[in-house]
């Protein structure tokens, strides 16, 4: 088997005799505890399924650690304000999204939430969580 790299791309040239040699890939047995199956959000040790189809990808893109990080602080947060704690991750988050529009295009503010939207609501919490320390 002989491989062309060009760009982006790579083009693989298969012989006849690659085709007729049988597979030596082996089938494992389903573990309940595997990451990739679809298990939903959460998995059954509690941990975040960062490969559930229900995140849209969001782990993965060029802003996938920020996501992990505020999505994994929100989850495990323990405040008073569930993810009142995150307000640094989800503004770090909102901040690299703002960098690819293409990927993560802002809803304009006639169609719902924009991004001020979200930063007032962080900034909300932020201020509630201080109040809450301060009395």
């Amino acid at each position: 088997m002989t491989s062309y790299c060009s760009g982006k791309d790579r083009i693989i040239f298969a012989t006849k005799e690659d085709h007729e040699t049988p597979s030596s890939a082996e089938l494992v047995a389903d573990d309940p505890d595997d990451p990739y199956e679809e298990q939903g959000l959460i998995l059954p040790n509690g941990d975040i399924n960062w490969n559930c189809p229900c995140l849209g990808g969001m782990a993965s893109g060029p802003c996938g650690e920020q996501f992990k990080s505020a999505f994994s602080c929100f989850h495990y947060s323990s405040e008073e304000i569930k993810g009142s704690d995150c307000v640094d991750q989800f503004r770090a988050m909102q901040e690299c999204m703002q960098k690819y529009p293409d990927l993560y295009p802002q809803e304009d503010e006639n169609d719902g939430k924009s991004s001020k939207d979200l930063e007032a609501a962080s900034m909300e919490a932020s201020a509630a969580k201080e109040e809450e320390e301060s009395s």
